[in-house]
This record gives C-alpha cells, sequence and structure tokens, in this order.
C-alpha cells in the first residue's frame, strides 16, 4: 500500500516562501503527480499537478507562485514530489497534501502551511 508524507509547511509571513516535499514509499515513475489543498470549511482543491514528462498545470490563483517539480528517475524504489511556494498570501492557508493525479491513493496527514502576519 503507498504511503504519502507530506512536509515543509509552518507558518509564514505573507510575502514569504515555504518548500513543500512529499516521499511516496513506491516509484511514481509512470504516474502523474499533484498537489492539492483544503482550507477549513472548503473542499480540497487541485492546486498544481505535473506529468510523468514534467509538463505542469497550476490553480489560477497560485499560477508565477508555485512551481511544483518530481523525482522521475525509473529505478527509485522512493518518489518525491515537491511544492516551491513564493510570494505567499493569506488565502494559501491550508493543509496541503500530494497525491497522483487524479488522486487514487489514501490521503497522508498533510501539512499545515499558514500566511499571517
Amino acid at each position: 500500500q503507498v504511503q504519502l508524507v507530506e512536509s515543509g509547511g509552518g507558518l509564514v509571513q505573507p510575502g514569504g516562501s515555504l518548500r513543500l516535499s512529499c516521499t511516496i514509499s513506491g516509484t511514481i515513475f509512470g504516474i502523474n503527480m499533484a498537489w492539492y489543498r483544503q482550507a477549513p470549511g472548503k473542499q480540497r482543491e487541485l492546486v498544481a499537478r505535473i506529468t510523468t514528462g514534467s509538463s505542469t498545470n497550476y490553480l489560477d490563483s497560485v499560477k508565477g507562485r508555485f512551481t511544483i517539480s518530481r523525482d522521475n528517475v525509473k529505478d527509485n524504489v522512493k518518489g518525491a514530489v515537491y511544492l516551491q511556494m513564493d510570494s505567499l498570501k493569506p488565502e494559501d492557508t491550508a493543509v496541503y497534501y500530494c497525491n497522483s493525479y487524479p488522486s487514487s491513493w489514501s490521503w497522508g496527514q498533510g501539512t499545515q502551511v499558514t500566511v499571517s502576519s
């Protein structure tokens, strides 16, 4: 069973940066991956996705500020996906999760990102 472990969240001031990491207990070679987030009282939403060929798509509100990347080594026994978040805004506050795209694995615990002065 694939396990997802997200890390790198924290409290940051508006305009600051964070880099989120996600470790997957299995290879992600050949699998499209994504970051999602869920703010209090809201549904989980897709933030960014990356294909096996490293093509990317972003939620309009994070375009130009967030960058998704991935490990793409075929023989890795563990996969990794990253989300570089710059120019953070209070509305980016949420719990961030990684998963395949579309999501097909059990969700990890997520990592809390709080943007506040």
